[in-house]
């Protein structure tokens, strides 16, 4: 049977270990939070968003700006920064029951609603040959390991970058999954996964400060271009 209804949840934390106060920093012009939050409620696919944080300040920015969004205030024993986000997640999806999760971060602004509605088609189309979906980047360059061996190519052939086989990093960026799975293997990515392909122009992750400035500097760019 196909899912019918679709969650999206995005965990967010007060305390930021790299980039201090990082979900309610201004990027281009408001909250970072605020960028995802605006992309979900766009998608036509999603029927509830869920925000699960420990934030005062993001709490009342989402019940002032964004009263739609559920509003899950974060258990106390669920807020270290050792407990895995599955944990996490599994707290989140036993308060709001649904077919079909879809998690993201805060830290992808740079998420277009059109590429979220695309990963959710691409799975329904393919469910449940394919059970779970995960965003990644494509990458086409020379990888070694720690002992300097070639991963992804042979170093005797020197072939362009653009001929090599690709490789995928996963990304961070969505992921789609059953509540049962995330229950059974204690991990988002069931048995059969797809592999969803986002451009990297999206798929920024804000990690470092680094990231941050990047992604201020490319959102302030895409919404300049949009003005003229």
């Amino acid at each position: 049977m196909k899912p019918k209804t679709i969650v999206a949840l995005v965990p967010m934390r007060h305390h930021s270990q790299r980039v201090p106060g990082k979900n309610y920093r201004p990027l281009a012009g408001k909250p970072l939070f605020h960028h995802i939050i605006e992309t979900l409620l766009q998608c036509d696919e999603i029927h509830q968003v869920v925000v699960d944080t420990d934030s005062q300040e993001v709490m009342d920015g989402l019940v002032k700006h964004f009263p739609q969004v559920l509003v899950l205030e974060r258990p106390q024993e669920l807020r270290a920064d050792d407990i895995p986000m599955n944990e996490v997640l599994l707290y989140d999806t036993g308060q709001a029951p649904a077919d079909l999760y879809l998690q993201t971060h805060s830290t992808s602004p740079l998420l277009r609603p059109e590429t979220i509605s695309h990963a959710i088609q691409a799975l329904l189309k393919v469910y449940p040959a394919y059970d779970s979906l995960f965003s990644v980047t494509r990458m086409q360059t020379r990888l070694w390991d720690g002992l300097g061996r070639a991963i992804n190519h042979n170093p005797a052939i020197l072939l362009q970058t653009q001929d090599l086989p690709p490789v995928y990093e996963e990304n961070s960026c969505l992921y789609i999954f059953r509540r049962d799975t995330l229950e059974a293997r204690r991990n988002r990515l069931g048995e059969r996964p797809y592999l969803f392909e986002i451009d990297p122009a999206e798929a920024w992750d804000i990690d470092e400060e680094l990231d941050f400035l990047i992604a201020d500097l490319l959102l302030k760019h895409r919404l300049g271009n949009s003005l003229v």
